[in-house]
């Protein structure tokens, strides 16, 4: 048994590694085979096109909250057999997905304050290459912790070069107007004729879903729009539509108001009138009419009034704007501004008088076709002002400068009074045609006409003592027409590879304006000795000028992404501006024989050509960085040339300037950010600041030269601060801008006095001009606004500083000016029920002035404003409203400012759900409205009051129709909008 096991076990493993060799080549045998086979199977398909790759989709949609929001940086994934992808909703609630691989996928939303969504599972067409998906609505989560509810979407976020309130979290009455709507806002301040001003800084033009509206007149869209079609306001900071498409931001920006409309209210037509009638022949008409449907808008506005100038209005416009009334605001000041004007009492900072306005407006936005839109506005404007201001002035100049006696002023006392008419008519076109020619070419064509023509009549009584002793009685009589007509044309290709891209834009202007002055004047001169009779000098002349001025720019732009956060940005631009003037003085002699005055001619050309090549590199173009800056550097090669037929002089002078760029902006969260922006501008000074000859077109005021002069530099650093703590509904901002400019061109003012026959002295003021450093200003404002009780309470807290350091020249001698300007308000906005609205508030301004020379100029002005408005509703239908401001003025002249007490009010019945109303208005009840501003000009201080015929009453009857739908999708899918509200 044993012996039997000893040689059966190895035969049998003999055995079995014979089989398993014998199963193992068989095995690779058949390899072998299936190799070869597959080898030449590929060899002979290698001769034919290889199999196309699996089509990809790109699949996009918006994710949107219950009140039809975007739902910003929610959390999208999508998963398939062969997909496995995540991405975020962008500042508009929009997402995309590329190179989907399957059209068959689930998706699924996650937002924090909000309900996730289920899995849901989608099979969509696998041919189509763009998939749009129906919105996807998130359900609000409120979590209850220490009592504090934290809700998905705040009321402000910031945005880069933006500011967004939601508009459903401010609460109006029905049928408001956006006017009503942007009081609520924190940081806005609305004037009374529909000025906007946004934490401190001017807006200057109106957009309507990311399109200029109705030509972009912001008192029209915001006293005329609805409050309640509107989802939300934005303020953009605007570097232009080239800027826009590329994203390369050149020079300042200019600030915007971008309205978008609700996606369930943007299709509707309305229709406002008003009429009115009062004392003093006082009338306002309007109708105001506009069609919106998405994108397309058409709308028509026409008015014609005789108002008063900077007479707050009292109650609801009606609907339409008012051109030529208003100007007051909410406290009545005007504080400080770059000429050093301060407004010191009545209710507002405007020049008095009586504006007979007409104007009407045509405009029209559609896409014509699938590939090309056109926006057409037409405006006609006819204005006619008549004004009558006094004033009192104390001019003072240097005489004598020595270490004994220090310094040495003359003064002269000036009272004068001017009566001026002015008549101004204005056409204006302008037509954008936008076409995309395909998914990569982007082409704009703007053509634009305007024409202007302006008939003044003048009357100026000027009496001056002191160093000067004479009267002025002076009439002038001026005819202006300009017509402009230009062109624009940018063009834009996009690259396959994202984000680089390619832009060029021409504009092509051309101006010509002629222009005929009468003038009519007689000069007394008075001799110290009373016994002498004073010497009397007569001026009789026309004198004509024409003005032909060509604009030509290009510009090209390139963009080169180098990562997925950063880019490079080449841009280069030429600029020509040429001058063609003629001024030619004629003497009106007896009989009306004219004769030509060569002394008092003056025919020059000039051109001014001036070149930028900025390279720049760009950090932070992820929408989730809270970093973005931009550094780089900008050549700025110029060529002054010109020549002066009628003195016989040429110039011709080059120039070069390297600029830094820089831009900086932190986002610690969508409502809390810093931005820094550095800038630096070269100006050449003006062909008449360098002609080395004595030009006495104006004999009173001879100009001379300096050939010498240097370009100016200005640097300009400008800071923004802006938190807003949801939870707390507390706003805060802080601008600030500061700017100094090397080799400024300051004027040096020579008196010159000649003896006159009779023995009487004439003293004329002989301007000079050279460079001087150490120019510079600064100026900061701040908001401070907290909502309480569900914003039934508002308390604003706002306040600026500007503090100018000037240079100026007196016979030769510098004199330093330094001109600080303060500025505090303290305004709540109390509405505790839907009846019941007061808005106080309390301001104080301090201007003050200080010169390293002439002291005596010196100026200290003060003003307190004490200012309420509101309304009451009774019994659901009518309404009684309120205005009322009273001033202390210290620091002006006592002759020519009261401290007035100004009250306006109205009474209103509502009809036809507040469709209708029958306004009764009175304004400056006491008749003590008056406007009083103090100019600082170098040495002279010049105190204006205007002249205001305010007190009058009113009977105004307004109707407001309107009805409004909401927009769909294309062929049933989802509406897609822009950033900008604009529907895809």
């Amino acid at each position: 048994m044993n012996h039997f096991h000893s040689v059966a076990v190895p035969r049998l493993q003999q055995f079995q590694r014979s089989r398993h060799f014998g199963l193992l080549k068989r095995t690779l045998l058949l390899l072998g085979f299936i190799f070869s086979s597959a080898y030449g199977f590929a060899q002979n398909q290698g001769k034919q096109t290889a199999p196309p790759p699996l089509p990809t989709r790109e699949i996009s949609g918006i994710v949107k909250d219950s009140t039809d929001l975007g739902v910003i940086g929610a959390t999208v994934t999508l998963t398939s057999t062969m997909d496995t992808l995540k991405t975020s909703t962008n500042s508009d609630g929009i997402f995309v997905f590329k190179n989907v691989k399957s059209a068959t996928y689930t998706l699924m939303v996650q937002s924090i304050g909000y309900a996730a969504t289920k899995p849901v599972r989608y099979k969509q067409n696998d041919v189509i290459p763009r998939i749009v998906m129906d919105p996807i609505t998130l359900k609000e989560e409120k979590n209850l912790l220490n009592e504090v509810v934290i809700s998905g979407t705040p009321s402000i976020t910031y945005k880069t070069d933006t500011v967004e309130y939601k508009a459903s979290d401010y609460i109006v009455r029905k049928n408001a107007s956006v006017d009503e709507l942007l009081k609520k806002m924190e940081g806005m301040e609305v004037g009374t004729d529909g000025t906007l001003v946004h934490q401190g800084q001017s807006i200057t033009k109106a957009k309507l879903n990311g399109k200029e509206y109705l030509g972009g007149d912001i008192a029209n869209a915001i006293k005329n729009l609805p409050a309640e079609i509107v989802d939300k306001i934005q303020i953009v900071d605007d570097y232009g539509d080239q800027a826009a498409r590329t994203g390369v931001k050149d020079g300042d920006a200019e600030k915007i108001l971008n309205i978008t409309t609700r996606t369930d209210k943007s299709v509707g037509n309305m229709v406002n009138a008003n009429v009115a009638a009062g004392s003093n022949k006082r009338f306002e008409s309007g109708v105001f009419g506009t069609r919106i449907n998405g994108n397309q808008i058409i709308g028509v506005n026409g008015s014609f009034n005789n108002t008063i100038n900077g007479v707050a209005s009292s109650g609801d416009n009606g609907g339409n704007s008012n051109s030529g009334g208003g100007g007051g605001g909410r406290g009545g000041n005007n504080a400080g501004n770059s000429g050093g004007n301060t407004g010191n009492s009545g209710s507002g900072g405007a020049s008095g008088g009586t504006t007979k306005i007409g104007n009407g407006s045509v405009s029209y936005r559609d896409k014509v076709s699938k590939k090309v839109a056109v926006n057409l506005n037409y405006g006609f404007n006819s204005s006619d002002v008549n004004s009558i201001t006094e004033s009192t002035a104390k001019r003072y100049a240097v005489i004598d400068t020595n270490v004994q006696k220090g310094v040495v002023d003359n003064l002269t006392n000036e009272r004068s009074r001017r009566m001026s008419d002015n008549l101004t008519q204005s056409h204006n076109f302008r037509l954008e045609i936008e076409a995309d020619l395909d998914s990569s070419n982007f082409l704009r064509i703007i053509p634009t006409f305007r024409t202007n023509s302006t008939t003044s009549t003048r009357l100026d009584t000027i009496f001056q003592r002191g160093y000067n002793n004479r009267d002025e009685f002076i009439r002038n009589l001026t005819k202006n027409t300009r017509p402009q007509i230009g062109a624009s044309v940018f063009y834009q290709h996009i690259f396959k590879k994202p984000r680089r891209n390619v832009s060029m834009q021409v504009d092509l202007n051309n101006n010509n304006q002629d222009s005929e002055q009468i003038q009519d004047g007689r000069y007394t001169f008075y001799n110290k000795d009373p016994l002498i009779l004073p010497y009397d000098s007569l001026v009789n002349r026309i004198v004509e000028r024409k003005n032909l001025q060509k604009n030509y720019r290009g510009s090209l732009t390139y963009v080169e992404p180098l990562t997925l956060n950063t880019q490079l940005e080449f841009n280069a631009q030429l600029n020509y501006n040429g001058y063609d003037n003629t001024a030619t003085t004629r003497n009106i002699g007896e009989n009306g024989i004219l004769a030509v005055i060569d002394s008092l001619s003056n025919i020059y050309d000039y051109s001014f050509t001036q070149g930028r090549i900025a390279l720049n590199y760009r950090y932070g173009l992820d929408r989730m960085s809270k970093v973005r800056f931009s550094v780089g550097v900008t050549g700025v090669p110029a060529v002054l040339s010109g020549t002066k037929a009628s003195l016989g002089t040429s110039t011709h002078r080059n120039s070069f300037n390297l600029i830094p760029i820089a831009r900086f902006e932190y986002m610690w969260s969508r409502q809390h950010k810093i931005q820094l922006n550095y800038s630096g501008n070269a100006v050449e000074p003006s062909f008449d600041q360098i002609q080395p000859v004595r030009d006495v077109t104006n004999p009173q005021s001879p100009v001379i030269g300096n050939p010498d002069l240097l370009a100016s530099f200005t640097h300009t650093l400008n800071a923004n601060y802006n938190n807003y703590i949801a939870n707390s509904k507390l706003n805060y901002s802080l601008n600030v801008n500061a700017s100094t400019t090397d080799h400024a061109v300051i004027r040096n003012v020579v008196q010159i006095r000649t003896e006159l026959p009779k023995g009487g002295t004439n003293t004329i003021n002989e301007t000079r001009y050279l460079n001087a450093n150490g120019v510079y200003r600064i100026n900061a404002n701040y908001s401070v606004n907290k909502q309480l009780n569900d914003r039934k309470y508002n308390l604003a807290l706002s306040g600026s500083y500007s503090y100018d350091h000037r240079l100026s020249m007196s016979n030769g001698v510098l004199n330093v000016a330094n001109v600080q300007t303060m500025m505090e308000r303290f305004g709540p906005r109390i509405n505790p029920t839907d009846w019941f609205e007061i808005n106080p508030n309390v301001s104080y301004t301090n201007t003050r002035s200080t010169n390293s020379v002439i002291t005596a100029a010196n100026t200290n002005t003060n003003t307190l404003a004490l200012n309420v408005d509101g309304r009451v509703y009774l019994w659901d239908s009518y309404l009684f409203g309120y205005s009322a401001s009273k001033n202390y003025v210290r620091g002006i002249s006592s002759n020519i400012t009261s401290n007035p007490f100004v009250i306006n009010m109205y009474a209103e019945k509502e009809f036809f759900d507040r469709r209708g109303k029958v306004t009764v208005q009175a304004f400056d009840v006491l008749n003590q409205n008056n406007f009083v501003t103090q100019q600082i000009d170098g040495t002279d201080i010049v105190d204006t009051k205007s002249n205001a015929l305010s007190r009058y009453f009113m009977v105004k009857l307004t109707m407001r129709l309107q009805k409004w739908s909401g927009a769909t999708g294309r062929n049933g899918r989802g509406v897609m909008r822009r950033g900008d509200g604009s529907f895809m």
